[in-house]
């Protein structure tokens, strides 16, 4: 299945691209529900919550009172740990339960309002931000929640910045516009990349590319895209990988060359990169030609139709 992770900042409209997609047939796994749902009443969530910071967080109804809870939570680090101890490994089951109930080609989109905060970015196979400037996020905060404009903007400052999570995004949407304007381009989204990635990942397929790029520009997103592709190979490779690096003309930038990105792992023999197959194409990067014989290296491509990544596996022996 194909993992996308979504997020951003309060206001950007997150939610509407998560109905679309939903709408289009991704298996929505919202964290926001979750975390409601693992401290419901009857559960084991708020019976140890209860444990923990006494009675007075229920409400008369027997649910859980969130500001109750945060006067008490929030007054320490150490009371934050306790809360965190609780709900987190909660959320993260339920999370792992729904993923694994999702069909063999589902496209799984993962709703995370903290997806860049708690560096989730290199677990997914594709990260969406909807982005939206903060006077128009306030706006709509202060119009449609009617949460107050002081709060919002407290609210908005202690999320992760606009820079981070552009940073994390390999597909930035704009929210700028009026209502209904990011509609067409989550539908070109779902049609034009994640049809056709998850295809790809489910059938180890590469993703296709001209015979030759075109070449164009430096681009000085280069950067960013590789340390992104890095730090999802790493979690691919684990410790079997002795080094991954960005390589080749997008490593160096200055001058037009084609927008492909190389990235080299070095591994200690042949029979690791031989043991990374089947763990880089679960990743989205199936093998495309193996060594002919040890010493020389085994080549990979993205499964993703947009960006074309080249991944070459060397052996250091």
């Amino acid at each position: 299945m194909l993992r996308v992770g979504l997020t951003g900042g309060m206001g950007a409209g997150k939610s509407t691209v998560a109905r679309i997609l939903s709408e289009r047939g991704a298996v929505l796994v919202d964290s926001d529900v979750i975390a409601r749902e693992v401290v419901a009443p009857g559960t084991e969530g708020l019976a140890a919550l209860v444990a923990a910071f006494g009675a007075e967080i229920l409400a008369a109804d027997g649910s859980l009172d969130r500001p109750a809870l945060a006067a008490r939570a929030f007054a320490s680090d150490e009371a934050r740990a306790t809360l965190n101890g609780i709900t987190h490994p909660l959320v993260g089951q339920r999370t792992a339960e729904l993923i694994a109930a999702a069909p063999a080609e589902a496209i799984v989109v993962q709703d995370i309002p903290l997806l860049v905060e708690n560096g989730l970015g290199p677990f997914m196979n594709l990260v969406v931000i909807v982005d939206a400037a903060e006077e128009t996020r306030v706006a709509r905060l202060v119009e449609f929640r009617g949460i107050d404009e002081a709060d919002a903007r407290a609210r908005i400052a202690a999320q992760a910045t606009d820079e981070q999570r552009r940073a994390a995004a390999d597909v930035l949407l704009d929210n700028n516009g009026a209502n209904g304007t990011i509609d067409a381009e989550v539908h070109r989204l779902w049609e034009e990349r994640l049809i056709p990635f998850e295809r790809n990942l489910r059938t180890r397929t590469p993703a296709a590319r001209p015979a030759e790029l075109p070449v164009v520009d430096a681009n000085p997103e280069w950067p960013a895209q590789a340390r992104r592709l890095i730090a999802r190979l790493q979690v691919a490779c684990g410790a079997d990988a002795q080094r991954i690096e960005h390589i080749g003309p997008t490593s160096v930038g200055g001058k037009p060359t084609e927008d492909v990105l190389d990235i080299q792992i070095v591994v200690a023999d042949a029979a690791t990169a031989e043991g990374l197959r089947d763990r880089l194409a679960d990743a989205g990067f199936p093998r495309v030609t193996a060594a002919g014989e040890p010493g020389l290296e085994w080549r990979h491509a993205n499964a993703d139709p947009g960006r074309a990544v080249n991944v070459i596996v060397v052996a250091a022996d």
